[in-house]
């Protein structure tokens, strides 16, 4: 006999793009109950119900799953990634209506330019869209909110058939961009601020991307490569010199990482600061120290790195 709560949520399915607990389950690997549990005791997801009170998950909601199960394998506890997630909807809540108006309209349309390009492996009419998308916003908004949303997803889903190629094959074009897009901004700019990795695991377009958003107007910004020693970067800023070192991580911090920057701190002669999703993690133990924190959303991060360096950051 069909259960009529299947059937609906079947229906729901087909007609709204609404998934049952048991698909979600199937895409994302995370079993019912702990989707239940992530919702009730944590409030991560909020998916809608039926009459019935069958659960239904929007595509939204599914991507959000992947999201929590990313930080959890990176080693962030369930505890944690609800405070980040409220955190950096607190930092986008003054933009957020007309940011959700133009992710529905105008950015979601080039979002879905960009895959179609991506899903053929078109590099030509992916270089293109590209180019259009710069001849029509600033750099920020391009990657913020076009480029770097489907990375993304794709970088989440790579372990469904034909994604991880996409992803190599997205992944390849954005580095080699913002790559060029740094030397470009570096021509001719005597101000210069040093972004460096943390040690440990890291995509390097997310460092080069997060060179690009700190950077602008009489500020360049010069990239040091993954891999870099921390234990040599006093050495490295004494012969370069830089305005300031920022370091830059996605990843869960270090049990020592506070202890590490302290001594780091000491031997610098130049300012320091903490920049991406381990910022967020580090705000309340580093508030009072020498080292600045200036959060993981691109804007935010580019006007606290300028009040940083005219001193009018606290930290």
């Amino acid at each position: 006999m069909t259960d009529p709560g299947a059937s609906l949520a079947s229906t729901a399915l087909k007609q709204e793009e609404v998934f049952p607990i048991r698909e979600v389950s199937r895409l994302t690997g995370v079993n019912p109950v702990t989707l239940r549990a992530w919702e009730r005791r944590y409030g991560l997801i909020q998916p809608t119900r039926t009459e019935s009170g069958h659960r239904l998950y929007s595509l939204a909601d599914v991507d959000a799953v992947r999201s929590i199960l990313a930080w959890i394998e990176r080693g962030v506890s369930v505890s944690k990634v609800g405070k980040l997630l409220a955190r950096s909807s607190a930092v986008k809540a003054p933009l957020a209506s007309v940011r959700e108006d133009l992710a529905a309209g105008e950015w979601g349309e080039w979002r879905a330019q960009v895959r179609a390009a991506v899903a053929t492996l078109d590099e030509a009419e992916l270089e293109r869209v590209y180019g259009q998308v710069f001849s029509t916003y600033p750099l920020p908004v391009v990657f913020a909110d076009v480029l770097m949303p489907v990375w993304q997803t794709l970088l989440l889903r790579q372990d469904e058939f034909g994604r991880g190629s996409e992803w190599v094959f997205f992944d390849s074009f954005l580095r080699a961009r913002a790559l060029q897009r740094l030397q470009l901004a570096r021509s001719g700019r005597q101000e210069r601020v040093l972004l460096a990795p943390l040690p440990g695991p890291g995509r390097e377009l997310e460092l080069l991307v997060a060179g690009l958003l700190l950077g602008g107007g009489e500020l360049s910004v010069s990239v040091l490569g993954l891999g870099q020693p921390l234990a040599e970067l006093a050495m490295v800023c004494g012969k370069l010199r830089p305005q300031a070192l920022v370091l830059f991580s996605n990843q869960p911090p270090a049990d020592d990482l506070g202890q590490q920057l302290a001594r780091l701190a000491l031997g610098l002669d130049c300012p320091l600061a903490l920049a991406g999703e381990v910022a967020d993690l580090m705000d309340e133990e580093l508030e009072g120290t020498p080292v600045a924190c200036l959060g993981s959303e691109g804007r935010l991060m580019q006007r606290r790195l300028r009040q940083f360096l005219a001193g009018h950051l606290d930290t």
